[in-house]
């Protein structure tokens, strides 16, 4: 069942996303050659903690940190360590909030120093999947356009689309209905309308789409050790028009201070 936010319940969800994507822009800086993903997390865990909101993942379904950290062919759900980031690395950093009784649940792929031209193609595409998704967060159309437009997108340059793995509904849960895949066919799925919030997450890999998962139980890999990349915005319907509640800017903003 799709749970249909208010105006006053969709601006707190704003205000838990907005703090998503500051501890992610706070993160930026230290995304360098070196640094280990557990030191990542435990200045996320401090910074959420300090701004009186409570890590989204840590606990939920037992996941032991704050941050997901997946390294190069780790698709999400890779576990923080202590194992540094080497120059030429990419690592997808997947963080949630509860604040204010409601989630917020976003991600970006960072570049580890530089990075190959190929990569950076993968990074650049799988973003851009997820901004023409996002425009196809209309009411009246349906979570099938918006699926449709990441896999037409990213399987132009012969990417594979993980399917296993979808975006969601948030709220007061994580996880809420509907699924929104990022492959499907037009004009198919739930209608989209007043009150939607949505978790929009393109998961695209460099070679095939199949994945596996490692014992741990959480990281989930490409099948092929090819690289993949994550993005997600939470998205959501307020007055007919389509409103981002979260932002790299942030990030964008302390990456532009480290090429100066």
């Amino acid at each position: 069942m799709i749970v249909y936010k208010s105006a006053e319940e969709i601006e707190l969800m704003r205000q838990s996303s907005q703090l998503v994507s500051k501890t992610l822009g706070m993160l930026a800086p230290y995304i360098q050659p070196g640094v280990t993903t557990l030191e990542l997390d435990r200045m996320a865990e401090e910074f959420i903690r300090d701004h009186k909101a409570i890590p989204g993942f840590l606990g939920l379904y037992n996941f032991p940190n704050t941050l997901c950290t997946s390294v190069n062919d780790q698709v999400v759900h890779g576990i923080p360590n202590n194992k540094p980031l080497l120059e030429g690395d990419i690592v997808s950093v997947d963080c949630g909030v509860l604040m204010n009784d409601f989630y917020g649940d976003h991600a970006f792929t960072f570049p580890v120093g530089e990075i190959s031209p190929e990569v950076a193609q993968l990074l650049r595409v799988t973003r851009e999947s997820l901004e023409l998704a996002i425009e196809k967060v209309k009411p009246g159309n349906r979570i099938g356009d918006v699926s449709y437009s990441i896999q037409q997108h990213t399987e132009a340059y012969g990417y594979g689309v993980v399917r296993e793995l979808v975006g969601h509904g948030l709220g007061r849960n994580m996880h809420e209905d509907p699924e929104v895949p990022n492959y499907g066919k037009k004009g198919t799925g739930k209608k989209i309308q007043e009150g939607l919030v949505l978790a929009i997450e393109p998961m695209i890999n460099m070679g095939t789409r199949r994945i596996r998962q490692l014992k741990d139980g959480w990281t989930i890999v490409t099948a092929d050790g090819k690289p993949s990349a994550h993005f997600e915005h939470n998205v959501a319907i307020l007055n007919g028009e389509t409103i981002v509640l979260s932002t790299y800017a942030y990030i964008e903003q302390a990456l532009e201070l480290q090429v100066r």
